[in-house]
């Protein structure tokens, strides 16, 4: 556990660039464009950062801004569960009320710095003063007034003004395009203490195309290209001397050539039932693409058992892509929330899908079509984050080994110089110069 004590701090200004699914497999090609290789070269990079379990956006995202694991701030996936609920029309964990624990954007605000967050998640209501939260509208809602209700109504208001005209829903490369000119026009005209802004390009292209496919190399070029423009805006603001920039991936991605639709098994055994011409569940199986939570109904120890057999017999058939099953114990290890005290990872090149329609397995390949998913332990290979920090106060041209994504809090506060309570990171204290 590690505590931030109140310093003098390495910089006024820290713009936090999340790189969704920027991980080690791109930092070869990534590493050599011109704007992210400046920032290496006069900063300290990563290409170790251990994400945390389940590898899912939101569940990361919340554990980079509080400095714990998700057994602690209870974000376990990127959705609450909603059984048999279309993904598209799920809710998500948008709200900064859903965080059990401290984040370090509060530790800003009660030393009166300005913190600012374009597109970041779970911010909606968070006590953040320049705030446009990632947040969409579902059913009959209205999506501007969904992110003015939820973010700061002004600056999103005047950002929408200015650059709406940018984005063309959530399709890239617009939606990026539109959230760097958030991004640089916050920084001209607010000159927040902390800037955190979210890209989601690369991430949509891995999903759609596959890890390895042109589209991802035409995806670094355009990330590379917005980086730049945040510091030129930087420079333009007149504040580059006493500003630090960290870029970092929340995840990685893995190619999917099967898809498993493990509760059609729960259905069969009566687990997932139809009453009054309505879907029920006793026990059911929550997909975070490379593993899934088992969720019981509660005292339902019946349940538990069977789904648990069903579970343990599926695991013995190849084609069903089951690697592990984890018991409550090995979840503590992860430091994972509990849902019930088990969850299933998946073999590499399978993925699970919460569906109850279509073939029990699916193969990708013969229908020809590229997916690559995430959700995965962060113990997979190959499938660590990139991380980059560079900027006032920090030494340059330093390599650093395994870190963890609960280091990001309490370095995130220790480089603005604020105190931040307890945490499971420690700040990184060997990027710094002078130590």
């Amino acid at each position: 556990m590690g505590r931030v004590k109140m310093n003098n701090g390495k910089a006024k200004h820290l713009i936090v660039i999340s790189y969704d699914a920027f991980s080690e497999d791109n930092w070869e090609k990534a590493s050599r464009l011109p704007n992210l290789s400046r920032l290496i070269e006069n900063g300290v990079s990563s290409t170790k950062l251990k994400s945390v379990y389940p590898t899912l956006t939101y569940v990361v995202h919340t554990t980079m801004m509080t400095g714990v694991y998700p057994d602690k701030h209870g974000i376990y996936h990127n959705n609450p569960l909603q059984p048999f609920v279309r993904e598209e029309d799920q809710a998500w964990f948008w709200f900064r009320k859903d965080i059990k624990v401290p984040t370090v954007y509060e530790a800003l605000k009660k030393h009166r710095m300005k913190s600012a967050a374009i597109l970041w998640p779970v911010t909606g209501k968070a006590s953040i003063r320049y705030n446009m939260p990632e947040i969409k509208a579902i059913g009959r809602e209205n999506q501007a007034l969904k992110i003015l209700k939820n973010g700061n109504p002004f600056y999103c208001m005047r950002l929408e003004r200015k650059f709406g005209k940018i984005r063309k829903g959530i399709e890239q490369p617009y939606l990026d395009d539109f959230t760097v000119m958030c991004g640089t026009d916050t920084i001209l005209e607010k000159k927040p203490e902390l800037l955190m802004i979210h890209f989601i390009d690369l991430d949509d292209a891995k999903h759609h195309y596959g890890t390895d496919s042109a589209e991802i190399d035409q995806v670094l070029l355009r990330m590379d290209e917005r980086i730049g423009k945040m510091m030129a805006a930087v420079l333009e603001a007149g504040i580059s001397e006493e500003t630090v920039f960290m870029v970092l991936g929340d995840h990685g991605q893995k190619n999917v050539r099967y898809k498993v639709r493990l509760n059609q098994l729960l259905k069969e055994d009566g687990l997932i039932f139809e009453k009054n011409g309505k879907l029920h569940w006793r026990a059911y199986l929550q997909s975070t693409g490379g593993s899934a939570y088992l969720h019981v109904k509660e005292d339902d120890e019946e349940a538990k058992g069977r789904a648990l057999r069903i579970i343990q017999t599926a695991a013995e058939e190849e084609r069903l892509g089951i690697e592990k099953i984890y018991t409550e114990e090995e979840l503590k290890a992860f430091h994972a929330f509990p849902v019930s005290g088990c969850m299933l990872e998946a073999k590499m090149g399978f993925s699970f899908d919460d569906s109850l329609t279509g073939p029990l397995v699916t193969d990708l390949k013969e229908e020809n079509k590229t997916y690559a998913t995430h959700g995965y332990s962060p113990e997979k290979s190959e499938y660590n984050c990139c991380f980059v920090v560079s900027g006032k106060g920090i030494r340059k041209g330093y390599q650093l080994g395994e870190i963890h994504m609960v280091d990001i809090a309490p370095t995130i506060a220790s480089i603005l110089g604020v105190e931040f309570g307890s945490c499971d990171g420690r700040v990184l204290e060997e990027v710094f110069l002078n130590n």
